[in-house]
């Protein structure tokens, strides 16, 4: 007799729970990265949610340590994130906690992040799942609560930037990686155009929200999320703070792709910076050839997404 739908995903979530039963504070093989890569389970309103955290090797009692949040792409999971984008090298020597929260195929069958369904609450359930874990990590590994930031790709970097407008409290710093600006796509049947960057928002009130600075990161030659998405993220931003773009400043990293970074500002404080890199698709810039969505070529998103993050983190609030 077929079971009903309800009852076989009791049993998933119970395989889930039984395959990470002793999961928290447990040692596994990490990706590249000179310390320690635990997994953790937080509950979700529909059930458990696994998340990897790279903890970096030496840590001492009492010792706080900034973290920064890291949700992987479609087609993605929490290692292969890790793997492709080799934050976690990076980690071990600038010291911080890097989180990887991990979308389940059951609740999207490519594993993307529901950034797009505001309309229906699954972005605001996974946004409380997601700001869970951030807070377990910081009870668990005294991670400081006042220096935390969050970065994505793709739907990831939507879902990034969507936490980070719905808690700006939360959050020092955040980092788009070919996303979508929040408020583009409410719903599944516009989340296609919204990728396209067929959808347009109204400017808002300058001055109506102070939202952490942001920093969108996007390929030229992306075919899958329209560049134009990254110019709509840096000006919502910047029509929310009253910022200006400064001059648009050419920059190269060696043979690597070259990009163009705009700064936009208000006074002297930075609210947003656009970073376009020529001759990217939709990958992460400077990622691991092995590792889909990882292009090589590009400048080195990893180092460029901690140096504007440490920036912000040592600025005064």
């Amino acid at each position: 007799m077929k079971l009903p739908s309800w009852t076989a995903l009791l049993g998933r979530q119970a395989a889930l729970l039984r395959s990470a039963g002793s999961a928290l504070g447990t040692r596994y093989r990490p990706p590249p990265g000179d310390g320690q890569w635990l997994m953790g389970l937080v509950m979700a309103a529909d059930g458990p949610r696994r998340y990897y955290l790279f903890r970096p090797a030496g840590v001492r009692f009492g010792e706080r340590l900034p973290l920064l949040v890291m949700l992987h792409g479609c087609h993605q999971d929490a290692r292969t994130f890790a793997a492709s984008t080799r934050m976690n090298r990076i980690a071990a020597r600038e010291r911080f906690l890097v989180l990887y929260p991990e979308q389940t195929r059951l609740a999207h069958a490519q594993g993307c992040w529901h950034w797009f369904d505001t309309q229906g609450g699954r972005a605001q359930a996974e946004s409380a799942w997601i700001l869970r874990a951030i807070d377990q990590v910081r009870l668990l590994y005294s991670a400081d609560p006042s220096r935390t930031a969050i970065a994505g790709l793709s739907a990831g970097a939507s879902m990034a930037a969507l936490l980070a407008t719905q808690h700006p409290q939360r959050f020092r710093a955040v980092v788009m990686h070919s996303g979508v600006p929040p408020g583009l796509a409410p719903t599944a049947a516009t989340a296609l155009r919204a990728m396209r960057g067929q959808r347009i928002m109204a400017p808002l009130p300058p001055g109506e929200h102070r939202w952490p600075p942001l920093l969108a990161l996007h390929g030229e030659a992306d075919g899958i999320v329209s560049p134009r998405n990254a110019a709509a993220a840096v000006q919502r931003w910047a029509d929310a703070a009253g910022a200006t773009p400064g001059p648009p400043q050419p920059q190269r990293r060696g043979q690597r792709h070259p990009f163009t970074v705009t700064h936009y500002r208000c006074g002297r404080e930075l609210v947003a910076t656009l970073a376009l890199i020529h001759d990217l698709g939709h990958a992460w810039s400077g990622g691991a050839a092995r590792q889909r969505f990882g292009e090589p070529r590009g400048p080195d998103a990893s180092r460029l997404a901690w140096r504007f993050i440490a920036r912000q983190m040592a600025a005064p609030r």
